[in-house]
């Protein structure tokens, strides 16, 4: 929410600086984003009055000015087509700043002096709907009366400071400057400046001559102002309101459109301007659209409504879409002589689910879908018709026209002092409760009832009564009762957010980058995967609405999520990458939605299956998991077959690792060798012992021998480790490959495996001759079962 300082001070004194006061604000629970002053960028650039003008002599195009600045008379070259004598213009001064940064310093021009620049109003960055009577192509005239040497900020508004602040969605009340003063009231402990709507009501007729109103849906719209303004003038808006509406974040229109958005910045209230000469039949009809009913928007498209949607129709048409946008049909434009200003309440939900239908959210949809109080739409149409009098827009006719039902009414809460007290851990005096209620709009009875006013729905109970108090008591004054050592607590990780921490820690130790990826992806995914159509994967749950075909399932598989990942990376020229991510997949169930973790690791770029192993077995490692093996999967359709493995531990599946099938990163435009590994979390943490058993170092020397066999390819290495163990379990501490050849030397179809094995006993020294009969029974077994050959 953008508020400029000069505005909010109509309704409330500040009488601080700009940073005290964000931070009183901030400390009282408006948050502030942060401030800045409009024109910051500018600085040096005052008003001059042109006293000379004559031709350069070395140009055609150029002249030469002189120009009094009040402080001084300066000689300025120019070639601006518009300048005369006695106009008074901006001129930026030597060593002055204009907007990104451009710097004015004094110098020659075809051998002339020229000592500034004089500006045009895209260089002080406005626009012509700032200043409309603004030359395109030339130099900005300001006004005759314009005091000379006076600082351009001051006069085109651009010295206000404007704050931002963060607003939460359940204090709809402060989407608006009003609502804000009402916040800054409370905690600077100034009164509110409350205006009175005066209004003089010179315009022909009664608004109920004009116009019926009906509400055909008040379940969608509980209540509809009406209010006729005749004798209309378009025309710019004052300067003033323009250049309050721009440092607001609004760009000028003109005068009636202008006033319906003050009027929603200052009183948080939307509303709409019709051309009463478009409304046939002199009827308002707010009704549910018909199926497939077509109205074009003021940003000139066509939209198709339907039966859920709520408009604003007249005899024969649609005018407007409720509470989004208005049609052209019924637009005022230059020609417009008698405006019907239009204030209502409509439907949160309904307005929400019509913008994201129709694809067009709005301020006014924005500000609707919050919730608003029904009782403001008789102040902000009131409100409007004043600022058509103030600025001469048009002449407001008697009498409004108000349709509703119920009007919401203020909520009755019990000051309950021991209650809040004993919740917020103070000793705050019931009178001090009282006044901060009393200095936030509410008022007390003398059951100490507090009446809350129905801009504030968020304050209903006790609870809500004690945070109003507390924010404005002072967070700061509430002593922590924990670091006074009561009721202290220790915390401590779960046992499955300890098996968490570690794959992390292991994983980035690894050099593996964490990601996260969107829980939703579209259904396509699955036939990207090559999965078939009974498999389990596809059984998915089908969000409601989407935001779109590519988000529209939850996923059951993280592959997808990573091998995007793996392509967004490859496609921006990254040689190689490796990422992990731990995240859940969602499966159907009898209430809410199965949720499984996973540790979900990919790479690409100098690696091979054996990379992605290595990187399984270190976080298995590190997790205590111990006699694994890898199981060959040639079943699986979204890997490789031949280089795809499940990791197996006591006859269970932990986990499947392996290179992803041609045709599938074909699909995902991801690389030809990409890896991915995918273990469930929650199997890990109850296979997962942290205890460690630490062992003396070996008092005996170990004896090393080294082995290469040929063997065919489809004979798995895991399986000659696991029986070359077998047979010398008592004195083989350690066997590992260490090298796979397939090449010149090798028949094809086979494949060379060279093994480091390490012997060791812990009660002697191995003699020769045990360790030569151990790698003779070790070469014996693998030619025996998987005719193995030795190679030399």
């Amino acid at each position: 929410m953008k508020t400029p300082i000069s505005w909010l001070r109509d309704f409330v004194k500040i009488d601080r600086d700009i940073k005290s006061f964000c931070d009183l604000m901030t400390m009282s629970g408006t948050k502030v984003e942060g401030y800045s002053i409009v024109g910051k960028e500018i600085n040096r650039v005052v008003t001059g009055k042109i006293l000379e003008l004559w031709n350069h002599p070395d140009s055609d195009h150029l002249l030469i000015a002189k120009v009094d600045v009040k402080e001084s008379v300066l000689q300025i070259v120019t070639g601006a087509p518009n300048v005369k004598v006695g106009q008074i213009v901006p001129i930026a001064l030597d060593n002055s700043t204009l907007p990104k940064g451009k710097i004015i310093r004094k110098g020659k021009l075809r051998g002339e002096l020229s000592e500034g620049m004089m500006c045009s109003v895209q260089e002080l960055n406005l626009t012509k709907h700032d200043y409309p009577d603004a030359c395109d192509d030339g130099i900005w005239i300001l006004k005759e009366d314009t005091p000379i040497g006076m600082d351009i900020k001051k006069y085109a508004g651009l010295d206000d400071t404007v704050v931002e602040f963060e607003i939460t969605p359940n204090r709809q009340d402060c989407y608006c400057i009003k609502g804000i003063a009402r916040e800054a009231s409370a905690a600077l402990n100034v009164p509110i400046k409350e205006k009175q709507i005066a209004l003089k009501e010179q315009g022909k007729g009664k608004s109920s001559d004009y116009i019926k109103i009906t509400i055909s849906a008040y379940d969608l719209c509980s209540r509809y102002c009406g209010r006729i303004i005749t004798d209309v003038v378009i025309e710019p808006s004052p300067e003033w309101m323009r250049q309050r509406l721009r440092n607001a974040g609004v760009r000028p229109i003109n005068n009636i459109v202008d006033i319906t958005n003050y009027v929603m910045l200052e009183l948080g209230q939307p509303m709409h301007a019709f051309d009463l000469n478009y409304i046939e039949g002199g009827l308002i009809n707010v009704r549910r659209a018909y199926n497939d009913e077509l109205v074009i928007t003021l940003d000139e498209k066509e939209r198709e409504l339907d039966s859920s949607m709520l408009v604003i129709s007249d005899a024969k048409k649609t005018v407007a879409v409720a509470g989004i946008m208005g049609a052209m049909n019924s637009e005022v434009n230059e020609n417009t002589k008698t405006v019907l200003f239009e204030s209502a309440m409509f439907n949160p939900t309904s307005i929400r689910i019509t913008a994201k239908k129709l694809g067009m959210r709005t301020d006014s949809s924005a500000l609707f879908e919050k919730g608003l109080d029904a009782n403001n739409t008789l102040t902000a149409i009131n409100r409007a018709c004043e600022l058509v009098e103030m600025i001469g827009a048009g002449k407001v006719s008697k009498g409004i026209i108000d349709v509703h039902k119920e009007l919401p009414m203020p909520n009755s809460v019990l000051l309950d002092s021991d209650k809040i007290n004993t919740l917020l851990g103070t000793d705050i005096k019931i009178n001090d409760m009282k006044s901060i209620l009393t200095r936030l709009g509410m008022s007390i009875k003398s059951d100490n009832t507090v009446v809350v006013p129905t801009f504030r729905p968020d304050v209903s109970t006790y609870a809500d009564l004690a945070e109003e108090i507390a924010r404005l008591y002072g967070y700061n004054k509430i002593v922590p009762s924990l670091t006074l050592g009561q009721s202290v607590t220790q915390g401590a990780r779960t046992h499955i957010q300890n098996v968490r921490k570690t794959i992390s820690e292991t994983l980035v130790c690894c050099g593996l980058y964490e990601i996260m990826t969107y829980s939703f992806i579209s259904p396509k995914n699955f036939d990207k995967l090559g999965l078939d159509m009974n498999n389990p994967l596809r059984d998915c749950m089908v969000i409601k609405n989407p935001l779109g075909e590519d988000f529209s399932v939850m996923r059951t598989t993280t592959i997808p999520g990573m091998l995007k990942v793996l392509s967004y990376n490859s496609n921006r020229n990254l040689q190689k990458a490796r990422f992990f991510e731990i995240g859940k997949t969602y499966h159907p169930s009898d209430n809410l939605a199965k949720e499984i973790d996973y540790i979900t690791v990919g790479m690409y770029g100098s690696c091979d299956f054996y990379d992605i192993k290595g990187v399984a077995e270190s976080v298995l490692k590190r997790l205590g998991i111990t006699d694994v093996f890898y199981s060959t999967n040639m079943e699986n359709e979204v890997f490789h077959k031949g280089r795809c493995a499940d990791i197996i531990h006591d006859g269970s599946k932990i986990g499947i690792l392996g290179q992803i099938d041609y045709k599938v990163t074909e699909a995902f435009d991801a690389p030809d060798e990409s890896y991915i590994l995918i273990m469930p979390i929650e199997e890990l943490a109850q296979k997962t012992d942290f205890s460690r058993n630490f062992k003396s170092l070996p008092k005996y020397p170990s004896s090393q021998r080294d082995l290469s066999v040929v063997v065919n390819k489809s004979i798995l290495s895991a399986d000659l480790l696991n029986e070359s163990r077998k047979v010398a379990k008592d004195i083989l501490e350690d066997v590992q490959l260490f090298d796979m050849y397939t090449g010149g030397q090798i028949e094809e179809g086979y494949k060379s495996l060279s093994y480091a094995f390490t012997f060791r006993s812990i009660e002697r020294t191995l003699e020769e001759d045990e360790v030569n009969k151990a790698m003779s029974d070790i070469i014996n077994i693998l030619e025996k079962k998987f005719d193995a050959k030795i190679r030399c």
